[in-house]
């Protein structure tokens, strides 16, 4: 996640809140576009998108892997 930039509570989010779509073998995807409006590994994005990947099992959701995906929205201010 850190080298994604994503950061744990933004992935807890997108796991409650996000929109939910299937992935491959039996997983799920969530996806939530978050405000960002700052610096990235040196170029300026407006929106961050935070995309689990998750098993849901009976008891516990593991994540098995994090994307992210950053928007660039307007100019730097």
């Amino acid at each position: 996640m850190r080298e994604r930039g994503a950061r744990e509570e933004d992935v807890r989010e997108a796991i409650r809140v996000g929109q939910r779509e299937p992935a491959q073998r039996g997983l799920v995807l969530y996806r939530l576009n978050l405000e960002l409006k700052r610096e990235w590994d040196g170029r300026y994005y407006g929106v961050q998108q935070v995309a689990p990947v998750v098993a849901e099992e009976k008891d516990r959701v593991v994540v098995v892997t994090v994307y992210t995906f950053y928007f660039q929205e307007g100019g730097k201010r």
